[in-house]
């Protein structure tokens, strides 16, 4: 069965939203665009296209040899559409999660991160290096349960649809009710923020619940406005450089490393680790920001 490509027909609808999120910003306010940063979160959406077509060749064959060892003979009935969109939907939250987590992740993960503001154009500032980093094996447990491949990338396609109109700060809140079951501009506002209450939390995809059960949920506080960016911004937008910056990084931190040990956790330990321990990691900025509060005012 071939499913359509959900992001290939969003495409016009990004570019209306857009529009419609900046004539919202000349009549209200409450947006902010750098024009600059904009066309840079453009480039890497069009970009992205091309590391894109390998998920349709060699990514496809991948899916196609693990579900060749499949447990279970899930086909296209109806269930398996509701089912994919709770499994993936999983898969996304934990793909997320370690991609903040360990830094050969968060090197293809962060360009989405970098810019200081945050609309919808911001959604648009996709992964070139994704696939290489191979952040794709956390959906490869699917095809093993026995999903087709192409009901898999069907969600994978619905999900990055459903998380485009979720950067904007023209949305406030939703319904209550909505707000507890679903990813909103709210709770993914926390997610880009990096002030030290809103590092590391709200991963989810399309359900919230997800943080809620696995304790990475933070509400957005309205006393503590959202400031986005990376903790080291990178003051550019070149988007070669947004796209491969971490990688440069890494390969300085390898060569200068002393020990295995520090090989090691240069790759795959958290963001911000340094082994002469000069570096500050989430975990760290978010103890000492704690430590400040707890201490009493003089």
């Amino acid at each position: 069965m071939t499913l359509p490509d959900p992001v290939f027909y969003a495409i016009p609808l990004f570019g209306l939203l857009i529009a419609a999120e900046l004539f919202w910003m000349k009549r209200k306010g409450g947006v902010a665009y750098e024009y600059k940063d904009a066309a840079a979160s453009l480039s890497m959406g069009f970009g992205s296209l091309i590391p894109g077509l390998l998920k349709g060749v060699a990514l496809y064959a991948a899916f196609e040899w693990v579900h060749g060892f499949a447990l279970f003979d899930i086909g296209y009935q109806w269930w398996a559409f509701v089912a994919v969109f709770f499994a993936e939907d999983f898969c996304y939250y934990w793909f997320h999660r370690l991609s903040h987590e360990h830094r050969i992740w968060w090197a293809a993960h962060i360009n989405h991160h970098s810019s200081q503001h945050y609309n919808l154009s911001t959604a648009l500032r996709q992964t070139w290096t994704g696939q290489i980093a191979l952040t794709w094996l956390c959906w490869l447990p699917l095809s093993l349960l026995g999903f087709p491949t192409e009901l898999i990338f069907f969600q994978m396609g619905v999900s990055l649809v459903y998380q485009f109109w979720i950067h904007t700060e023209a949305v406030r809140r939703l319904p209550r009710w909505f707000e507890a079951v679903f990813n909103t501009p709210s709770h993914h506002r926390v997610h880009h923020a990096t002030n030290p209450k809103y590092l590391d939390a709200n991963y989810a995809g399309i359900l919230i619940v997800w943080d809620h059960l696995f304790g990475s949920f933070v509400p957005e506080d309205d006393a503590e406005p959202c400031r986005y960016g990376i903790v080291k911004n990178i003051g550019t937008f070149n988007p070669l450089i947004i796209a491969f910056h971490e990688w440069v990084a890494i390969g300085r931190d390898l060569a200068r490393a002393k020990s295995w040990r520090g090989r090691l956790m240069t790759l795959f330990g958290p963001p911000g680790w340094r082994e002469d321990g000069q570096g500050s990691t989430s975990a760290d900025i978010k103890r000492l920001w704690r430590s400040k509060r707890a201490a009493p005012a003089e």
